[in-house]
């Protein structure tokens, strides 16, 4: 380290400090801060949360001369980042509440001052089951038959906020009646919260229950134009699929009972079945501990060392605040009695009431939420787009009010700069129609624009590896014996080493099964190991960036075939790449609803309110076998019952469901493409995130974030872009005009908004469930 005083930035209005050693932060995000001046900036950051900061310079010339001063009487220690989004975190609904969402430093504030109170209780096990098993049963009817707005499907489950109000608003206040002891504290509702982060996610579209149409509808839109046949039957195994019998065909038995799912039939045929499902159970099994012991290693470096923000958890907890004291804030809490708060609720009831009541009775006018750009961009270049979709969503501006103006900025920016590219193409003289589009990209970019989303995503990850290397090295020393266990480490939910080998053996397991069921070894490992770097990707977007949802619109077998080539003489033979068709199918294309996001948050959540987090681990696994397999079931006898034909379409027969023998068969008969061309677009991909990064960490004023450059192309984004382009807007009017402590009050009125959002939500299924209505969704589906 060398004796150059370090750089601090102050944005005034967005609180936003940040301050690095240049020769420690080079080429990494502006995410770590030098020890020395560490615990002076967060002695700092109460005081910067409650005053209005006029004089920028003077905050600063006060800083420099007393982090001199610490910086040379103190010795380094782990560091940590201070961003607008974690001061925005820790406020909340009245000035000088304590922080909730905070750093490491009020991180281990609170874990002090907290109450002791155990949150893995008897009767929160009985109830987390007890909503694992109706969620497993209500949830795959909800997105597969009625294809209303999902319970799940998202980061912010609506299903679990919902319990969540349920227990505030009218178990415990029936509790209370009987005796103050039966009271469900804070603790115990926020474990019940974490395990329905799973539960609601586990049975659900996006989830893992995707492999049980993926590996029958291939064989049931079989024909003799496509010959999907001729390369299943030889390259698939048994026990992968109940459409092939013991001798590997696809004969009559078999073929009955896979029409019989898609048409109907009077039994299930559960003797074809039960070899595929345990084979796929193991597989999903140790996928998801795998995800879990991830968690543990990312929890501490992304919630104390960098102090990630964790926008989704904001709303549970401010609805939680007062639980434990309800002598002081009164019975619900000063959350249920702020008006603002109520204000953004009403606007959100009001909206979704008339647009609800319009499907009933078409005479109710609606309130217009979407615009129509079909009639708008009908000229070159605008018109070589593709479509821009412009649609408020209301519970998505209200999460992104909540957000860094950073990182909102950059969702919204990068999706224009997306299209963008496009016109610039069409100016260059390649119109985009003229553009091959890959069949992984599922039609949500061009080819050369994917490669890059691809290159992004690699990149992108080593960064967040190489950031947090000290934190991995003390997990390998810990691992590896070198290391003893710190009182921190005795808080997660695994210790360093029973995660990190964990892992492995998980990571190992699930290569060997996709190697027994066909795939070569190095083509088994490159695809799990991208899977991970997708996954670690996604996951940050969701704890930094705030989106309820998330996907990269393709699975990683698609871009790698791309690149390396494919066919009898390629990198990627038939024997291979049937199989591992199939398995990234299953796992690997609809990412929507994957497990890590909900680990690392659950972890925080437990570490913070000092919920006994190994215990909590056990019951986050008993709750989502539960729902696993009641959700499996169910998912099995929908389509007995009512026809496969009759489900969701995308998931149940259209191009989702029938992706493995598409896919199978381009990657059988041979990839052929300018590969040098594909290298050359994920470069530059990884090269431009790479800049990214660079740029933020030499330029205080540089506005861009990179999980914008890894989101720009897919669904979510495509659909949620406007939403978080009007959230940052507003945020950036109220803190350079009203100041951060107005917006600090404000937030009250979009967490109301995101509160009656999913109230409505919940609303509006009871009743379509009562009238039988279907296709009627308030979240991006």
């Amino acid at each position: 380290m060398d004796n150059a005083i370090p750089h601090c930035q102050l944005r005034c209005g967005l609180l936003e400090v940040n301050a690095f050693d240049k020769k420690c932060q080079q080429y990494v995000a502006r995410c770590v801060l030098p020890c020395p001046i560490l615990s002076y900036l967060i002695k700092w950051s109460d005081e910067l949360c409650n005053h209005q900061l006029s004089h920028v310079g003077q905050f600063v010339v006060e800083l420099i001369p007393k982090a001199r001063t610490m910086r040379r009487n103190t010795t380094p220690s782990p560091s940590t980042v201070l961003s607008d989004s974690t001061l925005h975190a820790q406020s909340t609904l009245s000035a000088g509440t304590p922080p909730e969402v905070a750093t490491s430093a009020s991180a281990t504030s609170a874990f002090n001052s907290a109450e002791s109170s155990r949150g893995v209780t008897f009767r929160v096990v009985v109830l987390s089951l007890l909503l694992a098993v109706l969620f497993g049963y209500i949830i795959p009817i909800v997105d597969y038959k009625a294809t209303n707005t999902f319970i799940g499907g998202a980061h912010l489950p609506p299903g679990a906020v919902g319990v969540l109000l349920l227990m505030l608003l009218v178990i415990n206040p029936l509790l209370r009646l009987v005796s103050r002891k039966l009271v469900f504290s804070r603790n115990e509702t926020m474990t019940v919260y974490i395990t329905c982060l799973f539960s609601t996610l586990v049975p659900g579209r996006g989830g893992e229950n995707f492999w049980v149409p993926n590996v029958i509808a291939s064989f049931y839109y079989a024909t003799r134009e496509n010959k999907w046949l001729d390369f299943l039957e030889p390259h698939l195994k048994p026990w992968m699929t109940p459409a092939l019998g013991p001798n590997g065909r696809y004969d009559e038995a078999h073929r009955l009972a896979i029409e019989g799912w898609y048409t109907s039939a009077d039994q299930v045929p559960w003797s074809v079945w039960m070899v595929p499902i345990a084979a796929w159970a193991s597989l999903i099994f140790s996928l998801y501990f795998m995800l879990g012991c991830l968690g543990v290693l990312l929890r501490a470096q992304w919630a104390e060392r960098e102090a990630l923000s964790f926008p989704l958890l904001r709303l549970p907890l401010e609805m939680t605040e007062d639980m434990d004291h309800p002598d002081q804030a009164g019975v619900l809490g000063r959350f249920f009695r702020n008006p603002l708060m109520w204000v953004g609720f009403g606007i959100a009831v009001w909206i979704q009431s008339f647009n609800g009541l319009n499907l009933y009775y078409p005479e109710v006018p609606t309130v217009p939420l979407e615009i129509p750009t079909g009639p708008i961009f009908t000229e070159a270049p605008w018109n070589q787009m593709g479509g821009l979709v412009i649609r408020v969503w209301p519970i998505v501006l209200g999460v992104s009010y909540l957000l860094t103006s950073e990182i909102s900025f950059s969702l919204w920016a990068f999706y224009l700069f997306h299209k963008a590219q496009l016109m610039m193409v069409y100016y260059g003289g390649f119109p985009p129609n003229a553009i091959p589009t890959p069949t992984w990209t599922r039609g949500f970019s061009k080819g050369f624009i994917a490669y890059q989303q691809f290159g992004a995503y690699w990149m992108y990850v080593a960064i967040i590896l190489w950031t947090g290397r000290e934190h991995f090295k003390t997990v390998l020393r810990r691992a590896f014996g070198r290391d003893k266990a710190t009182d921190a480490e005795r808080r997660e939910a695994l210790s360093y080493p029973v995660a990190f080998w964990g892992f492995v053996l998980a990571f190992a397991f699930v290569v060997g099964w996709t190697t027994m069921a066909g795939v070569r070894l190095d083509i088994a490992l490159l695809l799990w190991t991208t899977y991970l770097v997708i996954a670690i990707g996604l996951a940050r977007v969701v704890v930094e960036g705030g989106l309820m949802f998330v996907h990269a619109g393709w699975s990683p077998l698609g871009p790698l075939a791309y690149l390396f080539g494919s066919g009898p003489s390629g990198w990627l033979s038939p024997s291979s790449a049937v199989p591992a068709s199939v398995v990234g199918g299953a796992l690997m294309t609809e990412l929507r609803g994957f497990l890590l996001p909900s680990f690392v948050q659950g972890f925080k959540l437990a570490h913070d309110r000092k919920i006994e987090s190994r215990k909590l681990f056990v019951l986050i696994f008993a709750v989502i076998l539960t729902s696993m397999a009641v959700g499996w079931w169910n998912v099995i006898r929908l389509g007995y019952e009512y026809g496969g034909l009759s489900l969701q379409e995308w998931w149940a027969r259209g191009p989702g469901a029938q992706g493995p023998g598409r896919n199978a068969k381009e990657f059988v008969k041979g990839v052929e493409d300018i590969f040098w061309v594909n290298w050359v677009s994920m470069g530059v991909g990884g090269f431009f995130t790479w800049l990214i990064m660079l740029a933020r960490s030499r330029f205080t004023w540089f506005p861009l974030h990179p999980v914008g450059y890894i989101m720009f192309t897919p669904f979510a984004i495509t659909t949620m872009w406007f939403s978080i382009f009007l959230g940052w807007m507003l945020k950036v009017l109220v803190t350079r005009f009203a100041g951060s402590d107005v917006y600090r009050r404000t937030t009250a009125l979009f967490l109301g908004l995101i509160l009656g959002e999913v109230t409505m939500m919940l609303f509006w299924l009871a009743i379509d469930a009562w009238q039988g209505r279907t296709g009627h969704y308030l979240m991006p589906n």
